[in-house]
This record gives structure tokens, C-alpha cells and sequence, in this order.
């Protein structure tokens, strides 16, 4: 085993890679969605015209996949989202329908080693197009945007004891989806409207109601790119400096939203996609992992003035991971060899001498309005 290159030269993680790679893969199939309590996860495996769904277990002291094949290969833009239950929801094109169906590992000795429950279906001729959301953060629900040419509505496919229901409608075209709070009822959208994207909040609970998020500068497009419900921490992508920009700040506070400039020279392309949990009133010691241009990774924390940048495990399933409450970094793998592996990586301790000493800020750059303006409070 061999360590992930780290710039700028620092100590390495405790536990490293099996081997570093330039770039992540981007092969159709490759898409890894994780349970939101880490414990299943759930891929489209294969190639060609044989793909079929992979559960994969990460709760236990070794990731194990089980394959889930139904009596014909899937199409490569299904897509498949794993609940906390062990069970992975499916979405297919069928006959002009979006449906949905749970898929679970059947355990018989005999006969189809995949159970299939359908959900029953949305009309696609209805939208102009249908994706589903991050796992809900009680594990169960899951939700899907559902785009008309003058809305976008909000679909709850599990954990409503129903099919699939309408559980608001939002004017405009919307994208993303970050949940706000453990309850699973404030989900934060990108919503594009007279030209402008601004994040907006919709609270499930209140029968879909809408309420701004973001309003950083009037002329600036301001997305939510990441959230923790534990310590309130946002990951935003807003060209209020002047450019595209990554930035952080906090749910309720009276704080400014910050630019990092050790985060500027990875622009637009860097996307953050994983936040530790659990640091409670601390946004700034939370661990984050950005997958960077050419499919290297990230790490960072906002009390930091520094970004490691580390070449990628051979097999990544790109842009994907989770943290541990402990701050250890889980990466999926799968190659020829290890066809399911986790990488486990936490943020190495720099020495004073690489620490990013920022410049002054520009006089001329736009100053942020404080998120505390937004009609939401930390929940």
C-alpha cells in the first residue's frame, strides 16, 4: 500500500489508499449513493447492456456487495438511491412513466435472489424531467424533483405509508437539494428565476411553504451546495466576489458568508461532497471533502487557512464518501482485485510552514449579506 500524494507535503493519514490515481472514473454505472447513516449503499454495476443494481454493506468491519439482477438488465440512466433499511429504491422510465420500485436481497436458496416491491409511478409527459433527491436524513423517506415549464414539485416516494405523493410545489425551475435538519422537513433548493439563482428553503412540514435562503448580493447567483444539520455549516457556490466562488457560513448567524482564498484557486470546478457530523455549535473544525478538477480530492476545514489536495484511490467511485462523527473519511473503491473496498483517510496535521497565509481582501469586492436575514433559525 502506498500514500495518496499531498500537496502541500505534509504527514500522511493515518490509513491511505491502495494505490493513487490521476482522475476519478466517469464511466456510466459508476454513480454510488449512500444511505444517510452510512450503513448500505447502493450502485448501478456492470457495462454495456448488463447493468444491474449493487447493495453494498458498510456497517459492519468489512464492506461486502451483494448484487441485486431482476430478469433483465437496467438501463444506464436508472436511478437508484439506498434506504436504512437495507432496501435500495429504483427509478425507471417505463411506458411513459417515471417508476419506482424497492429492490432487497431475497435470502432463498431457490427462485430470484431479488425481491421487487413496485411503488406505482408519476407521469412523464407531465415534466420535462425527474431526479431523485439525497436520502432523507431519517434514512426512510426518500424524495424526487419532479420539473414543469413553470414549477418544480416536490415528490415523497417512501416513507409516507403511500405511493407516491406530491408534497410541494415550488414556482420556478429547480435543481440540487440539501437537507437543513435532521427531521427530514427543511430541504434547501436552487431555484432559477428573472435570471437569477437563489437558494430557497421548503418546509415539507408546512405543506411545502417557501422562504428564502440565500440573498447574498441582489445580482449574485447563490447556490447550496452542502450542508451539516448539526452544526449548521453551508457549502455555497456564489459569484458575489466577482467570480464563482466557494464559500461557507453558518444557519441563523449573524455572520457574513466567508470566502476562503485557499479555496479560490480551485474555482468552480471543486465540488464539496461529504461533511462531518456530529461537531455540534462548531461549524469551523467540520471536516469537509471536495472532489477537485481532474478527479483529485480535497480536504478542508474552515478553521483552517489550507486545502490538502490528494490524488484519488485507484477505483474511486467519484465525487462520493462519508465522514465518521470521528473524522475519519470513508472513500468506495472497486477495481479488478477489489471489486468492494472503503478507503478510510482523515485530514493530516500540517506544519506552521505550509499554513496559506491569505493576501488583504479587496477593497472593491462585494460585501456578503449576513445569512441571519434569511426567515430560518438554527433547528
Amino acid at each position: 500500500m502506498t500514500a495518496c500524494a499531498i500537496e502541500p507535503a505534509a504527514p500522511a493519514a493515518p490509513n491511505t489508499a491502495p494505490s493513487t490515481a490521476p482522475t476519478a472514473p466517469t464511466a456510466a454505472g459508476t454513480a454510488f449513493a449512500i444511505a444517510a447513516d452510512g450503513s448500505y449503499a447502493a450502485r448501478l454495476a456492470g457495462d454495456g447492456e448488463a447493468r444491474f443494481p449493487e447493495r453494498w454493506t458498510l456497517g459492519g468491519p468489512e464492506p461486502y456487495a451483494v448484487p441485486l439482477p431482476l430478469g433483465q438488465p437496467e438501463e444506464a440512466d436508472s436511478g437508484l438511491l439506498a434506504l436504512a433499511d437495507g432496501r435500495v429504491l429504483i427509478h425507471r422510465r417505463v411506458a411513459g412513466r417515471h417508476a419506482f420500485a424497492l429492490l432487497y436481497p431475497t435470502g432463498a436458496a431457490a427462485g430470484p435472489r431479488t425481491g421487487e416491491l413496485p411503488l406505482g409511478g408519476i407521469e412523464a409527459a407531465d415534466y420535462t424531467g425527474l431526479t431523485l433527491l439525497p436520502p432523507a436524513p431519517d434514512g426512510r423517506g426518500t424524495f424526487a424533483l419532479a420539473a414543469r415549464a413553470d414549477a418544480t414539485e416536490v415528490w415523497q416516494i417512501t416513507g409516507a405509508g403511500t405511493g407516491p405523493r406530491q408534497a410541494a410545489v415550488v414556482p420556478g425551475r429547480c435543481s440540487g437539494g440539501v437537507w437543513l435538519d435532521r427531521a427530514g422537513g427543511l430541504l434547501a433548493l436552487d431555484r432559477e428565476q428573472d435570471g437569477r439563482t437563489k437558494a430557497v428553503a421548503v418546509d415539507l412540514g408546512r405543506g411545502g411553504e417557501v422562504s428564502p435562503l440565500l440573498q447574498i448580493a441582489e445580482d449574485s447567483d447563490d447556490r447550496l451546495l452542502l450542508a451539516d444539520p448539526d452544526s449548521g455549516l453551508l457549502l455555497i457556490r456564489s459569484d458575489a466576489p466577482g467570480e464563482p466562488r466557494l464559500g461557507w457560513g453558518v444557519l441563523g448567524s449573524a455572520r457574513p458568508v466567508r470566502f476562503p482564498e485557499c479555496l479560490r484557486e480551485e474555482g468552480a470546478a471543486a465540488v464539496p461532497f461529504a461533511v462531518q457530523p456530529g461537531q455540534i455549535l462548531m461549524p469551523e473544525n467540520c471536516a469537509v471533502a471536495l472532489c477537485l478538477d481532474g478527479g483529485r480530492l480535497g480536504l478542508w476545514r474552515p478553521a483552517d487557512r489550507y486545502l490538502f489536495r490528494l490524488g484519488a484511490p485507484v477505483g474511486w467511485l467519484g465525487g462520493t464518501g462519508m465522514w465518521t462523527r470521528e473524522g475519519v473519511l470513508r472513500l468506495p473503491y472497486a477495481t479488478a482485485d477489489v471489486p468492494c473496498g472503503v478507503v478510510n483517510l482523515t485530514v493530516p496535521q500540517a506544519p506552521p510552514e505550509v499554513r496559506f497565509v491569505p493576501p488583504p481582501a479587496a477593497p472593491a469586492a462585494p460585501r456578503p449579506i449576513p445569512l441571519q436575514q434569511a426567515p430560518l433559525t438554527c433547528g
